[in-house]
């Protein structure tokens, strides 16, 4: 089954591509932007097709895409060029490939939620087992975990978390019971015990069971489907704030070749191929929600990045009644370009011996 769910992943890994860009593509075309080149791939170009001004390509790297509009980083003259577009216009076009990301993940949540899994998952408090902490604090079956020192509680993988993160024994528990918020202050939160389960799989004890909400509606499907998108982007900005203070480094992280194993035992790991594929679909929804914010990240050659050179410059042009020469925004981003698939390199050479070590 390796083969199947490898393939598995490699589709979703080019459709949020195929996705992304054509959210910079529709937008391009509704907002004036004369668009050259649609691309899913990078390097050499295997087949492509002339569409009108555009030419469609499918090229060898599987990295990336791109969309390349008409003066994107330099002033070609052309009224339909990026640079010529009103800033508004450009804001629209450098977000919608991360909006597009965004909605694809919260869609597939949906489509989970809705068809394959269950149930919702809520945070309300079903039993405590005896002698528990918590209880003694006041805690009752039937409250509803609402957050910890204010850090919304949406469903019950939040309280791991969360509970994950705290640096203290005390905290501040915020609970929902009959319908008011309830605040513990100086709460004693019983830390996870780690154990096996019968299948030999990690899992933390806390001493508490939660519920699940059996009825399903559209409007919970969507409400619950927001609630994992929230998660997922908590999850990234845990992420990227453990990067930044040194907490996880280079060895930690993973990239392209490193999330498709991922992916693939998952899938491998599931008692079904159903369950495999959801397991697969799961994981691709949280990537396209964390492609999504990384994107949007103020990094040069990113989205985000992007972004931030243009409003930087519409200020400066408002204040001075001048713009910014594009080219040299297009020297920063064509630099930062290089670092970055300088460093996808060495993630896909990590990725590739330790899978192959063990």
């Amino acid at each position: 089954m390796s083969v199947f769910y490898i393939l598995l992943a490699i589709l979703i890994f080019g459709f949020l591509i195929f996705i992304h860009e054509l959210g910079h593509f529709i937008t391009a075309k509704l907002c004036g932007v004369r668009v050259n080149e649609f691309s899913i791939n990078m390097g050499p170009k295997l087949f492509g097709w002339k569409r009108g001004e555009t030419d469609y390509s499918f090229r060898l790297l599987p990295i990336g895409g791109y969309c390349a509009m008409e003066g994107e980083d330099e002033q070609t003259g052309d009224p339909r060029a990026f640079t010529a577009a009103k800033w508004w216009k450009r804001l629209i076009i450098l977000c919608a490939g991360s909006f597009m990301n965004l909605l694809t993940g919260f869609v597939v949540i949906c489509l989970l939620l809705g068809f394959a899994w269950p149930g919702t998952s809520t945070a309300e408090i079903t039993a405590f087992a005896p002698g528990n902490v918590m209880e003694s604090q006041g805690l009752q079956v039937g409250d509803t975990l609402y957050a910890i020192n204010g850090r919304r509680i949406y469903m019950f993988s939040d309280f791991s978390l969360l509970e994950s993160r705290l640096n203290t024994e005390h905290c501040e528990l915020t609970v929902l019971r009959n319908g008011e918020k309830l605040v513990f202050e100086d709460f004693s939160l019983i830390r996870a015990v780690k154990t096996v389960d019968e299948e030999g799989n990690e899992i933390k004890l806390y001493g508490l069971s939660f519920g699940k909400r059996a009825e399903k509606s559209f409007g919970s499907v969507l409400r619950y489907g927001a609630y994992n998108c929230i998660d997922f982007t908590r999850m990234v900005w845990y992420g990227l704030t453990d990067l930044f203070t040194g907490k996880v480094g280079l060895k930690d992280m993973s990239g392209a070749a490193g999330v498709v194993d991922i992916m693939v035992q998952s899938g491998e790991s599931a008692e079904t191929v159903s369950d495999g594929i959801e397991n697969v679909l799961y994981i691709g929804a949280f990537i396209a929600v964390n492609l999504a914010v990384m994107n949007m990240l103020p990094i040069p050659a990113l989205d985000g990045g992007r972004v931030l050179f243009l409003l930087i410059n519409t200020l400066y042009t408002a204040i001075t009644k001048k713009k910014i020469n594009p080219k040299y925004e297009g020297y920063i981003h064509a630099g930062a370009m290089v670092l970055l698939l300088g460093l996808m390199a060495v993630l896909l050479v990590k990725d590739i011996w330790m899978i192959a070590s063990r």
